[in-house]
C-alpha cells in the first residue's frame, strides 16, 4: 500500500509537462490515438500541457483533447509560425517568441517532465536538448519517450549502440525512459530518480 501510495504521490505532484511532437500526423491513424489518449490522460489530472502551439498534426490533436477535457494547456510559438495562421485558436495561453531557441527553452522551463510523441526532426531537436539538459544536471526530472508501436525503437537501437561504442554512459543511458504505452510510461516517469553520472569521468 505505501509504495501504491508513492506512485500516486510522485505523479500527482506533477503540474506541468512538456509534450513534444510532430507537426504532421503521420501515415497510420495510431499516432493520432496516442495524441488524443495523452492529451486526455494529461488534462483528467489536471496537469498542465506545454506545447508548441500548433493546430496542426499532433500538436493539433494534442491541443484539441486537452482542451476537449477542459485542461489546462499553454502554447509556445514563434511569431514566424504564428504569422502563418498555424496558432492553436482554441489555446487562449499562447506564448509569442522570436525564435526557435527561445522556443525550446520555454517549453521546458519549470515543467515537471517531458514527453515526447512520434514527430521528425524538431520533436528530435527538443527530446534531445532536454537529455543533454540532464545529462548536465540542469534538468532532473523525467524525460519520457512514447515509442508508438516500436516508432522509436530504431532510435532505442542507436542509443544502446552509443552505450557500446563508448560515447554514452549506460547510466545515463537511462535518463531517456521509453515505453509503446501511455499507462507504462507514466508509471515508469512516476519511478524516476535523476542519477546522471559526469559524462568526463
Amino acid at each position: 500500500m505505501r509504495g501504491l501510495r508513492h506512485k500516486i504521490n510522485a505523479f500527482s505532484r506533477m503540474k506541468s509537462i512538456a509534450v513534444y511532437c510532430g507537426a504532421n500526423k503521420g501515415n497510420q491513424p495510431w499516432f493520432e490515438e496516442a495524441a488524443t489518449e495523452l492529451g486526455k490522460t494529461l488534462a483528467k489530472r489536471n496537469i498542465r500541457v506545454i506545447f508548441g502551439g500548433g493546430s496542426v498534426g499532433l500538436m493539433g490533436v494534442l491541443a484539441d483533447a486537452v482542451l476537449a477535457e477542459g485542461g489546462p494547456i499553454t502554447g509556445i510559438i514563434t511569431h514566424q509560425l504564428h504569422g502563418l495562421e498555424l496558432g492553436h485558436p482554441g489555446v487562449e495561453d499562447m506564448i509569442l517568441v522570436n525564435t526557435m531557441s527561445e522556443r525550446r527553452d520555454l517549453l521546458i522551463r519549470g515543467t515537471d517532465g517531458v514527453i515526447t510523441l512520434p514527430g521528425g526532426y524538431g520533436s528530435m531537436d527538443e527530446h534531445f536538448e532536454a537529455l543533454t539538459l540532464a545529462q548536465l544536471h540542469q534538468y532532473q526530472k523525467p524525460i519520457g519517450l512514447l515509442s508508438v508501436r516500436g516508432y522509436y525503437d530504431p532510435l532505442l537501437q542507436m542509443l544502446d549502440n552509443m552505450v557500446d561504442n563508448g560515447f554514452l554512459k549506460e547510466q545515463n543511458r537511462r535518463l531517456c525512459i521509453a515505453s509503446d504505452t501511455i499507462p507504462e510510461l507514466i508509471s515508469a516517469m512516476e519511478r524516476y530518480e535523476h542519477r546522471a553520472l559526469n559524462k568526463w569521468h
